[in-house]
């Protein structure tokens, strides 16, 4: 297993092979660490996670809510998540047209 440079737990997973893994593969992890829920798990080896922000509207006085959603990598190692899992990524490479963001933490569960 190798160190990626930030304080996460280390993953219970077993590494498949593939190398597109920060802990046991080739792929570096830079950059900015995001705090997000997971939206959509459905496809194979990633997920759509969401993020809301609050942003005040100066005219109007009132905060406005907005939603970004990153699709991310999810490797092996990490394990299932679900819809409604907190998740903590980071960015990558691209690893593909939309994807440029790697799961490095699954939340405890409560």
């Amino acid at each position: 297993m190798r160190d990626i440079g930030v304080d996460v737990r280390t993953p219970e997973g077993e590494w498949d092979g593939n190398d597109n893994c920060p802990f046991f593969g080739s792929l570096r992890v830079r950059g900015q660490i995001i705090e997000c829920i997971v939206s959509t798990s459905g496809m194979t080896d990633s997920i759509v996670v969401e993020r809301e922000t609050s942003r005040y509207m100066k005219k109007y006085e009132r905060y406005e809510k907005r939603t970004r959603r990153y699709a991310a990598h999810l490797p092996t190692c990490i394990g299932g998540v679900s819809r409604g899992d907190k998740v903590r990524i980071m960015e990558c490479r691209p690893l593909s047209k939309t994807v440029k963001f790697c799961v490095i933490e699954k939340e405890a569960s409560e």
